[in-house]
């Protein structure tokens, strides 16, 4: 006994990983995006908790709701039972380090035959047993080490993977949520618009009853009248099934629940991105990238092990008697103790070298995976970026744009009362008008999304812009 548990001993020790040593791949950051323009560039917070980043929109209602999507989404429910699939599967690796222990036990009642010579007598006899049988690998070659690493990596990915997921779940409610919003802000400028229709119609009306306007003219205000309720009816479909999805998204069914009517406004807060070298730390789906090339790689040791023998150690104790009444006494004992099997496979005809060449093939795939969700991170970033500077400036191109047809609109009206023009020429520049508004409300709502869609690309972090 004392020799197998020296010889246990030295080869554990002697025990080794056949995995390349590994170092995640370069991966060259820019030095400042792209696009931030006359943005603040603000020091690096890696470090610091992201916290509630939808509470800088300083909305309550959506507060609300983002406290409670995580424990009502089914989705995010099922992102959590795959984490504890691959915690389960970290655990069932980590067996390898240990002895497997079998019991078991037997009871059986024989006859001899009588014709054999000699003679065996008694010709019937008993033979119980009850035994343990002990046996373990001796991880020579790191096979067991390296799917213990390999599995606890995946573990590390999955749990970034639900990060990822609760990310993307945040942002679909955020943007949804104000893309209502927006619908409210689009359905108030088209009711408002139905009330100056429904005005100018019966305006018309008096005038052709008097006999100074046109039948054509009268047609022509019912038409924008009716033409402004097909909107409106079309805004309030979208809108429904924007409250279907948020509803969805909260897990709940459609028919109970119900968002208040509450129009799109003000601006979106001020931001600064940090720097391009701090997103990779921050995005976990740039983490999760990264912990399966380390899985990958310790793989490759697991496929190299094949190459070599496989040394089990094995034990068998237990109690064994032709006596029933004897069975537990001292002399029953059964022992056998050996010095454990080497298994090697001779001829595979290809087995094991395409096992390791999929090993590799599979890391390599694993690094470019690697880099091309570093690029896509940086991409992200500086599309909103970008989205955020140029709807700035159409933000306030369009309000001046606004003001415009709004004179052009009264003078229009002034033109028609006097008799100057047709009613044609108001009812163009009411749809002017009317699309300018739509337009500005769409601006206002897309900045709100770039925003949000900015805090997902940086990985869910938000820093606030320090005042001026």
């Amino acid at each position: 006994m004392k020799r197998l548990a020296s010889l246990t001993t030295f080869v554990l020790l002697s025990a080794c990983s056949l995995a390349p040593d590994y170092t995640p791949p370069d991966v060259k950051s820019p030095v400042a995006y792209k696009e931030t323009g006359a943005w603040r560039v603000a020091a690096p917070a890696d470090t610091q908790p992201k916290g509630s980043w939808w509470t800088a929109f300083g909305d309550e209602a959506l507060n609300d709701l983002e406290s409670r999507i995580i424990q009502d989404n089914q989705t995010f429910k099922a992102g959590a039972a795959r984490l504890v699939q691959a915690h389960s599967a970290v655990r069932q690796a980590r067996a390898g380090l240990f002895p497997q222990i079998g019991g078991s036990a037997s009871a059986a009642r024989s006859r001899r035959s009588q014709t054999t010579t000699p003679k065996i007598t008694p010709p019937e006899y008993t033979d119980d047993k009850v035994s343990l049988s002990i046996s373990y690998e001796v991880d020579l070659w790191g096979r067991i080490g390296n799917a213990i690493e390999a599995a606890n990596d995946e573990y590390s990915a999955s749990a970034q993977d639900l990060s990822a997921l609760e990310l993307a779940l945040r942002t679909e409610l955020a943007v949804d949520y104000f893309s209502l919003r927006g619908a409210d802000a689009s359905i108030r400028i088209l009711k408002q618009t139905i009330e100056t229709d429904q005005s100018a119609l019966d305006l018309v009306i008096r005038r052709h009853d008097g006999g100074i306007a046109a039948q054509a003219d009268v047609a022509q205000a019912q038409a924008q009248l009716e033409l402004a309720k097909t909107q409106l009816a079309e805004v309030s479909l979208k809108r429904a099934q924007l409250e279907h999805a948020i509803a969805v998204l909260m897990g709940m069914a459609p028919a109970d629940f119900q968002v208040p009517e509450n129009p799109l406004a003000g601006d979106p807060p001020p931001f600064a991105p940090g720097l391009p070298s701090t997103l990779l730390e921050r995005r976990p789906d740039v983490a999760a990238a990264e912990r399966r090339m380390a899985a990958a790689n310790a793989r490759i040791g697991i496929a190299r092990a094949a190459w070599f023998p496989v040394f089990d150690l094995g034990a068998l104790i237990g109690l064994g008697t032709g006596s029933p009444g004897s069975l537990l006494q001292a002399s029953s004992a059964i022992w056998a103790l050996g010095p454990g099997t080497l298994t090697q496979t001779i001829f595979d005809g290809g087995r094991i070298k395409g096992q390791n060449e999929q090993a590799q093939a599979v890391f390599d795939e694993t690094v470019a995976n690697y880099r091309q969700t570093t690029l896509n991170a940086w991409l992200e970033v500086e599309d909103q970026l970008a989205a955020l500077r140029h709807l700035e400036d159409e933000s306030q191109t369009q309000t001046k744009a606004i003001a415009a047809e709004r004179e052009a609109l009264t003078q229009a009206r002034y033109r028609y009362q006097a008799g100057i023009v047709t009613y044609l020429e108001v009812i163009v520049n009411q749809n002017a008008l009317l699309s300018a508004e739509l337009a500005d409300s769409d601006i206002r709502l897309r900045r709100l999304t770039a925003d949000i869609l900015l805090v997902k690309g940086l990985g869910g972090g938000w820093e606030r812009s320090p005042p001026e």
